[in-house]
This record gives C-alpha cells, structure tokens and sequence, in this order.
C-alpha cells in the first residue's frame, strides 16, 4: 500500500497574510468599482437630466401601467403597451405646445402691424388713466413725452435691432433645441422602461433589498410614493387652477380663453407659476381700459393661488407621503431652488427619506 505523506498544517504566520491579503483585495475591489462606477456616470452625464425625467414620469404612471397591462388586449405585449403610453405622453406635451406656436403665428401678422403703427404714430395713453382717483395728469404727462410720440428714433426701438437681442435669439433657440432633443431622448427612455415593465421594478427593489436590505428597500418604496404624490399634487391643482381662472378669463371677455386657461394650467403645475399668466392677462385688460375686470381677475386668480398652493397642494402630497405640510412646502421650493425643475419631484422625496429615517430614529 503507498502511504500518503501527511498534511502540513499551515503555518501559524501565513494565516493572518492571507486574511490580510484579503482585506487588501476586497478593498481593491470595492475602489474599483466605485471608480467605474464614478466614470460610466462621468460618461452619460449629459443623459442623467434624461433618465430622471422619465424615471419621474414611469414612477407617476406606474399603478396606471400595472393595471392596464392586466387588460386582455395587453396581456403580454409589453411593446404595445409601451408604445400606447409613451405616444400619450409626447401628445399631452406636444399638443399643448403645438396649439401654443400656432396661436402666436396667427396672431404675428397682427402684432407685425401693432408694431409698425407704434413705430410711425406712439401709444395712445390708455382711458383708465383718466380715471384714476390720483396721479392721473403726472401719468399721462410722462406717457405723452415718452410713448404717445413716434418711437422710430427712441432708444428702445433701436435696441430691438441691437447684437445684444440677436444673440438672446439665438440663445433661445438653441435651449428651445436642447429641450427637444431631451424631449425625444426622454421618450425613448421611458419606452424602454415601460417595455420593460414589472421586471424592472423587481429588480430594482431586490438589489435595493441585497445591498441595503429590508429598510432600504422600504426607503426606495417610500421615495417612489413620495415621487408620485408629487406628480399628482402638481398636475391637479394644476388643473383645478386652470379651470378656476380660465373660467375668469370667459367672464372678463378676454380673446382666446380656453387657450390661455390651458397656458395657466400648464404654468399652475410649477409653485407660483400661475401668476405671471393671470397677471399679464390682467395688464392687458387693463391697457384696454377695463379697468374693473383687471382688478377682478387680479384678485380672483390671486384668491385661488394662494388656497391652491398653500393648502390643497401641499395637504394631497402630504397625505400620499405622510410629510407634514412644512416638510412638503419646505421640499418643493428648496428642491426647485436647488436641482432646478427636476427639483420639485427630488426635494418632496429626500424630505420623505429624512421623515423615514428620522422616525427609525426616535422608535
């Protein structure tokens, strides 16, 4: 029989350099990583604006796709599904944007006019300026020296031609450029996520489960909920405001009202934006004279402003994520200050993670 020779048992000095050899590689590793890490993102930075749109409106519409997959006409096609609700999305941009550019070259021709009769004969001092209960003659004084003369030769009138309006031109362009290109990178995006469907937020939530375990795959649950109560506060009051004030620009007689109420609805989704469109609408009525429906529209659309914004927006985000109203109000203004308009859907999220962790905290 051969004999086998016996086991060296391992040295009592090489034990402890394997266990360090291992620290030194794990640690390695792990440097390696969040360098690639570090550099992929490097390297599609200019998509991540992208991939975060459509990660705030796949997580918004996400109930809505898991229900409508279960219908019999899309079970199973997952690239039908997609393509519905991605065409949805482009229309409810594209539309409204669409009806918007239309409308203005309608009415170029008329302004073009407006333009050249200001160039030739000056404005007209408005009637509402005679009765004013003060200031009526230092107003039309100072409006008769500056505005009602021919304004060809006036510095303002040479300033349109200037290099400096050029470049403003130009510069709009190429952000109104920029933001279709991130449009159409968006919508290809998000067809891929909707394509992809339940198994990406499957796994999504199982490497947030590996990673950070139980608690923080309950963080990522709480941040989409908080996602997507945002989304629907903002789109409807939004809307609600866009009803209410449109419904003062038909009583005021104001010319295309079912358009600028649209115009109001859409500004009335970001905080305090509403405003500008009902404050112009008013400072046309009141260049017009109608001195009466200026003041009512100012005051109405400043009533349903201030209810909207500071108690119905923030009590039906606040419910969905259980913030109070001080932490809602607090992350959508400080979100949108910081992160821009994207911020508004990240701030009532990092306040969700700061309420979650802040209450694992104090149990």
């Amino acid at each position: 029989m051969s004999s086998r020779p016996p086991a060296v048992p391992p040295s009592p000095e090489s034990s402890p350099i394997a266990s360090e050899r291992l620290k030194k590689q794990k640690a390695a590793s792990l440097v390696l990583y969040i360098g690639l890490v570090l550099l992929a993102l490097w390297v599609v930075r200019g998509f991540i604006v992208v991939v975060a749109w459509a990660g705030v409106v796949a997580i918004a519409l996400w109930p809505l796709l898991h229900k409508v997959s279960n219908n019999r006409w899309f079970r199973g096609r997952t690239t039908l599904l997609a393509t519905v609700f991605t065409l949805l999305i482009a229309l409810l941009v594209v539309l409204p944007v669409g009806l918007g550019i239309a409308q203005a070259l309608r009415e170029a021709h008329e302004l073009n006019d407006w333009f050249q009769s200001v160039r030739e004969t000056g404005i007209a001092v408005p009637q509402f300026v005679e009765r004013l209960p003060f200031g009526a003659q230092q107003i039309t004084a100072w409006w008769q020296a500056n505005l009602a003369q021919p304004l060809r030769d006036s510095a303002a009138m040479k300033g349109l031609h200037s290099p400096t309006v050029m470049s403003l031109g130009r510069h709009f362009g190429a952000r109104a450029l920029h933001a279709g290109m991130v449009f159409a990178f968006m919508l290809i995006t998000l067809f891929v996520i909707f394509q992809a469907g339940p198994r990406l937020s499957g796994s999504l939530l199982k490497a947030a489960r590996r990673g950070f375990g139980d608690s923080g795959a309950d963080l990522v649950a709480h941040m989409a909920t908080a996602v997507r109560g945002t989304v629907s506060g903002l789109v409807v009051v939004g809307v609600g405001e866009g009803v209410l004030i449109g419904i003062a620009y038909f009583v005021t007689g104001l010319p295309h009202a079912a358009l600028l109420g649209l115009i109001t609805a859409i500004a009335a989704m970001l905080p305090f934006c509403a405003p500008i469109t009902f404050g112009l609408a008013a400072l046309w009525l009141l260049a017009q004279g109608s001195l009466a429906a200026a003041i009512g529209l100012a005051v109405w659309g400043s009533v349903v402003v201030f209810v909207a914004e500071h108690f119905v927006r923030p009590v039906l985000i606040g419910n969905s994520t259980r913030l109070p109203f001080l932490l809602v109000l607090f992350g959508i203004l400080g979100g949108a200050e910081t992160f821009g308009l994207l911020g508004i859907f990240i701030g009532p999220a990092l306040m969700t993670v700061l309420m979650v962790l802040w209450t694992d905290l104090v149990q």
